[in-house]
């Protein structure tokens, strides 16, 4: 097992594939009376967030909780941070803390890289800038095998604001490696011309939603990011949802078998329509609840797995 999760890349298949058997046996203590297992008892991991994310932090403190870590919640807000201390001489108040795992989200792109040479224990990139999100594409990975039962194979669209998503660029590394065919889909602005050679040569481009989606097995919409927009990248929300949102009609023409995601928060009428994001095909609630059990297999190999 990898010493970090810094990106998808980091993930060969033989590595992706164990966290995600790892993670169906994590989801079975869901359902359990009592909801702990011992596994990481003694170890402490550190919730640090330079950024609000109210959903990731709770997933990854959950996680950490349910094997019985200790949970340092950190936040940049009302820290030393605000007076003017640097992520490195925060990384090493928590090395002095006994840190075993800091898992972290900055604004940065690169942070969690840097904070990977200054700790001794294993970093979680939990989303830095518009670089990556590795363990959103796992549970995004889990949650698309276990409703379609595999992985190889799949015709993936991801849409809409690729230019400032993390969660696409980890998608398509990992499903890549994994066996996935990913088409990119969004206005021309929105999809940075070089993103396929950049990330995994063979994933296609289109910018006409409506052609990708009879053969699309998923539909994985992405939240327009309209505070890292300083520019107009497309004309309004108005014409934005007609071209690129995922409405009814738009849902009617997937195949059967189809499922549709979202990394959330939703901008609901815009990328997608309350009617999809509640229907059957939606797996937007599903994610939520993967994602802790993904997170637990990534803390569990990481810090008390067979790396140790």
């Amino acid at each position: 097992m990898i010493r970090h999760l810094l990106s998808g890349a980091d993930l060969d298949a033989d590595t992706a594939t164990e966290i995600l058997d790892t993670a169906a046996e994590m989801a079975t203590v869901a359902g359990r009376e009592i909801k702990k297992l011992p596994a990481l008892r003694g170890r402490t991991v550190v919730n640090l967030f330079y950024e609000d994310s109210t959903r990731t932090r709770i997933s990854f403190e959950a996680a950490a909780k349910r094997l019985s870590a200790d949970v340092i919640n950190f936040s940049a807000k009302g820290s030393s941070v605000t007076k003017g201390e640097s992520l490195k001489d925060t990384a090493l108040t928590l090395q002095a803390m006994g840190a075993d795992a800091v898992v972290v989200r900055h604004p940065a792109s690169g942070a969690p890289h840097r904070l990977a040479n200054w700790v001794d224990g294993s970093v979680v990139n939990a989303g830095d800038g518009t670089h990556e999100h590795p363990t959103q594409a796992l549970l995004d990975a889990y949650t698309m095998r276990a409703r379609l039962g595999r992985l190889a194979g799949l015709s993936v669209a991801v849409v809409g604001d690729v230019l400032h998503s993390r969660v696409a660029r980890s998608n398509v590394l990992l499903l890549s490696t994994l066996g996935a065919k990913v088409t990119l889909v969004g206005p021309p602005t929105l999809i940075p011309v070089d993103i396929t050679a950049a990330l995994a040569p063979g994933t296609d481009v289109s910018y006409d939603l409506d052609s990708v989606l009879p053969n699309a097995d998923v539909v994985m919409m992405l939240r327009v990011q309209r505070e890292r927009m300083n520019d107009s990248y497309f004309p309004s929300a108005r014409e934005y949802a007609r071209r690129y949102g995922l409405d009814g009609p738009r849902m009617r023409r997937l195949p059967e078998h189809a499922i549709v995601m979202h990394p959330g928060p939703m901008n609901r009428g815009m990328e997608i329509t309350p009617e999809v994001a509640d229907s059957p095909r939606s797996t937007i609630v599903e994610q939520v609840t993967n994602g802790v059990s993904v997170r637990m297999a990534v803390l569990y190999l990481l810090l008390g797995g067979n790396n140790r």
